[in-house]
């Protein structure tokens, strides 16, 4: 196997690492501060990844998307999430749940999000069904040619600047081993939609800027034409979509790992105690050997995983090692850039902090080490 990027892929990773000091990095103070993105800076990244080819990486070339495999997606995640997500999130990645429109909705919804004309947000999770997302409440239930949804959901990221939700509900129940259990369908629900209140959730400590929300339905209409997938096929289309994501989320902590080893790195060849450097103290230096080392295996592993999405080979298990291993990893690197910081580490001054708080989610979104252990161990116990 050629662990070697190629020409063309090395190229990429260059543009974006540029795109990201010039239109991102110098941003990232300003947001940090203030807690949130301006309309005007948000309106400002989405042409300049429009006009770099960024927007919409993730999407295929039949609908307006560059086409790129999963290894391409992966090298470019990875140099994206150097900046956090509240700036990088308008290098918009559209729910790839959503090439599952058809008719209409294909022009209302589908092309919108790849021209940047239209934003989604994915709308699963709710107060009483996080990890357990089988779960969820919100019911939607039919009333001639509409649905009427009822429910809420929580933990929605970008929900405030989405222009429609993609809304999971239960719309039926069937029996499985002696127990009930929930038909769930996928729904394109406008924010805009009588009957649909967005409110602000409660302050995250992880990616200042980057705000979650609060979706709630009380007696909101939806055609049936509003379905996305087929009726009870809510997780046919999501399952995906979700196994994938978990590879990208792998790659975002690579490369916030990368950025606190090269700030650790930076310190201690700067930094002096006792008339040396620190790096030249075994303390420090065998930190950052660790360092290096543990985000090397999880730089490949996130690769060889997204190599196995372009072969069809990946597997949910190897969607969850690469997302536990490249997590976890994300948290030692930055539990120990603080360390080689020392006080200045847990300072706002430092940048280190950021990458220490924003770590810790990494490790509970897009499903939590625990539940990745779990598909993990099932998996292998399976075979």
């Amino acid at each position: 196997m050629d662990f070697n990027l190629t020409e063309e892929q090395q190229m990429l990773v260059d543009a974006v690492q540029a795109f990201v000091e010039k239109e991102l990095l110098p941003y990232e103070e300003e947001v940090e501060q203030a807690g949130e993105v301006s309309p005007e800076l948000a309106e400002h990244i989405k042409q300049r990844a429009l006009e770099n080819g960024f927007y919409a990486f993730n999407m295929p070339e039949e609908v307006g998307g560059p086409g790129l495999d999963y290894v391409s997606q992966a090298l470019i995640e990875r140099e994206l999430s150097k900046v956090g997500w509240a700036l990088h999130v308008f290098v918009a990645r559209p729910s790839k749940i959503l090439m599952a429109c058809k008719g209409d909705q294909v022009d209302e919804y589908l092309l919108p999000c790849v021209r940047g004309e239209k934003s989604d947000c994915f709308a699963l999770t709710e107060p009483d069904a996080g990890s357990d997302a089988a779960g969820i409440k919100t019911r939607a239930t039919q009333d001639g040619d509409d649905f009427i949804l009822n429910g809420s959901k929580h933990f929605i990221s970008h929900a405030g600047e989405a222009d429609f939700a993609i809304v999971f509900a239960v719309t039926d129940k069937f029996e499985y081993k002696g127990r009930m259990k929930n038909k769930v369908t996928a729904f394109l629900v406008d924010t805009d939609t009588d009957g649909l209140v967005i409110r602000r959730g409660p302050t995250c400590v992880s990616n200042r800027g980057y705000h979650q929300y609060e979706l709630f339905f009380d007696d909101c209409r939806v055609p049936s034409s509003k379905i996305l997938g087929e009726l009870h096929g809510g997780w046919d289309v999501a399952n995906d979509w979700l196994t994938a994501g978990r590879v990208m989320v792998a790659a975002n902590c690579v490369g916030q790992a990368q950025r606190a080893m090269n700030l650790s790195l930076s310190w201690a060849k700067e930094r002096t105690q006792f008339g040396k450097t620190i790096g030249s103290n075994q303390g420090v230096s065998f930190k950052l050997a660790d360092m290096a080392t543990e985000i090397r295996a999880a730089d490949l592993m996130t690769l060889y995983t997204a190599q196995k999405m372009d072969e069809g080979s990946m597997s949910d298990g190897d969607a969850g090692m690469a997302k536990l291993f490249a997590s976890e990893v994300l948290a030692r690197v930055t539990d120990e850039a603080v360390q080689i910081y020392g006080g200045m580490g847990l300072m706002n001054e430092t940048i280190v902090e950021r990458l220490w708080r924003n770590a810790r989610i990494e490790r509970v979104w897009e499903g939590t080490s625990e539940i990745q252990r779990h598909i993990i161990s099932k998996e292998i116990l399976n075979k």
